[in-house]
């Protein structure tokens, strides 16, 4: 019997704060921010539970996924222009839900806020 979407688990490359590269296992259908949590990498605080409305999930997405991401909307923008570590990459990782398009994708984890 072949995977539906929500049993289909991809792979996530997350560089953490400290430089360490994880390939991480992600399911269809939760956001990147709940793969990267269920790992056991604690770098993600998610304050808010995943609602976005904290920058405590704050990723640089590797440029060549940026297109592949569902568009920023202006809250998440917002957030984000709060954050000193902001780069042109960055996203917040609750606000992706994880697609098999995405299998692959390459983040890091961004400095503490």
């Amino acid at each position: 019997m072949a995977n539906t979407d929500s049993e289909c688990t991809l792979t996530l490359f997350v560089t953490t704060r400290q430089g360490e590269k994880r390939a991480v296992p992600a399911t269809v259908g939760l956001s990147v921010m709940e793969c990267i949590r269920n790992s056991g990498i604690d770098e993600i605080e998610a304050l808010c539970g995943g609602s976005g409305a904290c920058c405590t999930c704050h990723v640089i997405i590797e440029p060549e996924w940026l297109s592949l991401l569902p568009p920023m909307s202006k809250h998440e923008d917002a957030l984000l222009d709060s954050s000193d570590a902001r780069t042109d990459g960055s996203r917040l990782a609750c606000q992706i839900p994880v697609t098999e398009a995405l299998d692959g994708l390459k983040l890091t984890i961004a400095p503490e806020p």
